[in-house]
């Protein structure tokens, strides 16, 4: 297989394993997904469908990669919209390597239909010597020349503004998640009657979007009481949700149970609060 369609393939796999394993720690994980959003994809399909050494010339094979990459990512995650994966990192990943992987060999099947002498290939110093060229021919005319430079600054500029947008992502607003959910994980079916004395469950939700490491302090409170206090601790985009229990004593209609959650020990006043009405009755009151 030629060099540069074994390189896709090669880079395909390592996105896999870079990106779905616990190497995806690893910081060479961004310029591979880079390398695999921006132009792999693209070249493998433009080698694909122009196999030939003279379909192309170096700086239009080159601008199509970028263009079409930028095209066929997009066109993926809409068909995995429309079906059982969804638009998630896992299917994203496997269906760009699988993409990647089928059109290098849609495109060495190609180039082996052709006589050896018309095969494209890659050699890394003629490339240059031939996008040099391709730059400096005699016979383009002036406006031919300056447009083909104007093609590759843009590239040039796209890929690098791309790149920064996405190596220096721009910080969003700062806010917390703070939600409570019935006992079988939807917004419904909250324990609002209760008999006293008896055991009720919700599902506490808290999720940090401050980009920092905070520490969170929860409690419950009924008729300024309070009946349970957990403390957190929540690193940038982490998820706590856990099941709440709690009992309560005092028989009632209406009663206030209040769900407060202080940040950073400020107890001057919640951060985020959320409550529920709920009616305690006694065991002799339901029998009745």
């Amino acid at each position: 297989m030629p060099g540069d369609l074994l390189a896709a393939i090669v880079l395909a796999i390592a996105t896999l394993a870079f990106t779905l394993t616990p190497l995806a720690n690893l910081p060479v994980r961004i310029p591979l997904g880079l390398a695999m959003v921006l132009f792999v994809p693209g070249y493998t399909l433009i080698a694909a469908l122009f196999p030939g050494k003279r379909d192309l010339d170096g700086i239009e094979r080159l601008a199509l990669s970028f263009g079409l990459s930028i095209a066929v990512v997009p066109l993926i995650g809409l068909g995995l919209n429309y079906t059982q994966w969804g638009i998630r990192l896992t299917p994203v990943v496997v269906s760009i390597a699988f993409f990647t992987v089928a059109m290098a060999a849609a495109a060495w099947m190609r180039r082996r239909s052709l006589p050896r002498r018309d095969r494209f290939s890659v050699e890394f110093q003629e490339s240059i010597v031939s996008i040099k060229n391709e730059l400096m021919a005699e016979d383009k005319g002036r406006l031919d020349r300056a447009l083909t430079i104007i093609l590759v600054i843009t590239i040039v500029l796209s890929v690098s503004a791309l790149v920064y947008v996405i190596v220096t992502p721009k910080q969003g607003e700062k806010f917390t998640e703070f939600y409570i959910l019935g006992p079988g994980g939807k917004a419904y079916d909250y324990p609002t009657h209760v008999v006293a004395g008896n055991k009720s469950t919700v599902i506490v939700g808290v999720v940090n979007h401050e980009y920092s490491t905070l520490n969170y302090t929860m409690q419950l409170c009924l008729n300024n009481t309070t009946i349970y206090s957990r403390e957190l601790a929540l690193q940038n985009n982490q998820t706590w949700e856990q099941p709440v229990s709690y009992i309560l004593h005092e028989p009632g209609d209406e009663q206030k149970l209040e769900f407060l959650l202080f940040k950073e020990n400020n107890f001057t006043a919640p951060y985020r609060d959320l409550h529920l009405w709920v009616n305690v009755t006694t065991g002799e009151t339901l029998s009745r």
